[in-house]
């Protein structure tokens, strides 16, 4: 058999070399890049020392980015509230890269009987379809019997709808199973040793007794909370060919924000509810989500965050606990690629979260942190509040006045509220009472 030679061109060869070692050069950086944010996120030491707080200087809530001070509500509402707005939204939490409406609305379960005939209990099933592809999520709903249009707190659960009570009629999701399947599926049978366990979290007989009721919806139907945007709301409007949000698009909690608006568009139809009083709750990241909500969406009439921490109310240039950096490494999917300019840079951010909190202004806020969780940074909280409240005065509202935080299990209960509980990281009965009174007091519920 003969060989055949094929013989390339010089600059061919040379060509090929360069591309391969180019190539190779970009892997290795890439290798190098991945191990070093590894490293970070494994070395990373929170600082909890006040001492060591960095020097910073914090923008003005009423100072335009081009350096006009704000002196009206006009001013605020066609100005500098748009620009703050625009801000978060292309370089922290991301925009929704389109619209998409409710496709359907299917109610699966229905009871007046439900807690010992004293509420209304709804399971609500919201049906979303673009571009071949389909999303539901599920809300469960309790009402106040003895109300006949009820106000209500709707807040995301992080382990699934029947974790929140011990009601036997609470449907587990699919969504749910497919998101847990340690808890879900045990010998190849649906496992019910999850149901409850979350009560400990959702005061809901304190709420239904003062007249107000529930909305909850499992966050990971929405989006599965993981570095992965192939599944959840996002694919339902990506463009052709497209695999994950650009850079300036909407991460996950920006897709859990959207979901709580289109639970309330829901609300605006269902006559058992009174949807001019609703309010959005969040914990932890949940009430990053929260915030974010109530600052995209003014329909919601008041916003709780509940030890929201860094990326929600606390003050990210402090640096204290939790940082841009480190969650943005841990959790890379919650907010926008743009975000990631700011890792270990806060003193280039030219916004800081007091903005946010103003955003939803002249609504009633409550801010709320936990003494022992210094990850949240609970001063940066508190600080975020406060430095807020000018907003607030500029409608006439009532915001945090003083710069000292208050004394634990102090409440301040203003149109900006603030407390600081004893005890950790989590959603205490002490916390739905204060949130229950304030709400009570606010938005006039009877």
């Amino acid at each position: 058999s003969s060989i055949k030679i094929i013989e390339y061109p010089a600059s061919s060869i040379e060509s090929s070399i360069t591309k391969s070692t180019t190539m190779k050069r970009s892997f290795i950086l890439l290798i190098a890049l991945l191990v070093t944010q590894l490293l970070s996120a494994q070395q990373f030491e929170p600082n909890y020392d006040e001492s060591k707080v960095p020097k910073y200087i914090l923008p003005d809530v009423l100072t335009t980015f081009n350096g006009k001070k704000v002196k009206s509500v006009k001013v605020w509402e066609n100005k500098r509230r748009p620009e703050l707005l625009n801000y978060f939204t292309e370089n922290m939490f991301g925009k929704v890269p389109g619209e998409l409406k409710i496709s359907s609305v299917e109610i699966l379960e229905q009871s007046d009987n439900a807690y010992d005939g004293k509420a209304i209990r709804k399971q609500v099933a919201l049906h979303f379809e673009k571009n071949g592809k389909k999303l539901s999520f599920t809300i469960l709903i309790y009402l106040p019997k003895n109300v006949e249009k009820a106000p209500l707190i709707l807040g995301y659960n992080f382990y699934g709808n029947h974790t929140v009570t011990t009601d036997v009629n609470v449907i587990i999701s699919d969504a749910w199973v497919d998101n847990n399947p340690s808890f879900g599926i045990i010998n190849n049978q649906l496992t019910e040793q999850s149901r409850g366990v979350r009560t400990n979290r959702w005061d809901i007989e304190k709420m239904l007794e003062a007249g107000i009721g529930l909305a909850t919806i499992y966050y990971g139907e929405v989006d599965p909370d993981k570095n992965d945007f192939s599944d959840g709301i996002h694919p339902l409007l990506y463009k052709k060919n497209q695999e994950k949000p650009e850079v300036n698009e909407w991460g996950s909690i920006a897709a859990w924000a959207w979901g709580l608006s289109r639970a309330m568009d829901y609300f605006e139809t269902d006559k058992d509810i009174d949807a001019s009083k609703v309010i959005v709750f969040g914990h932890s990241r949940l009430g990053k989500t929260s915030l974010w909500a109530g600052a995209t969406d003014r329909r919601f009439a008041a916003v709780i965050s509940n030890n929201s921490g860094c990326g929600g109310a606390a003050l990210s240039k402090r640096a204290f606990g939790e940082t841009v950096g480190r969650i943005n490494n841990a959790f890379p999917h919650w907010f926008c690629g743009n975000f990631k300019n700011y890792n270990n840079n806060e003193t280039m951010m030219p916004f800081d979260q007091h903005e946010l909190l103003a955003l939803i202004a002249p609504r009633p806020l409550y801010v709320a942190s936990a003494e022992e969780d210094k990850w949240a940074d609970p001063k940066g909280e508190f600080l975020g509040a406060y430095f807020a409240s000018p907003v607030y005065k500029l409608y006439g509202k009532k915001g945090i006045v003083s710069d000292e935080m208050p004394a634990v299990n102090k409440p301040v209960q203003n149109t900006v509220a603030y407390h600081i509980r004893t005890g950790v990281h989590d959603v205490t009965s002490y916390d739905w009472e204060q949130y229950i009174s304030w709400a009570k007091e606010q938005l006039n519920i009877e």
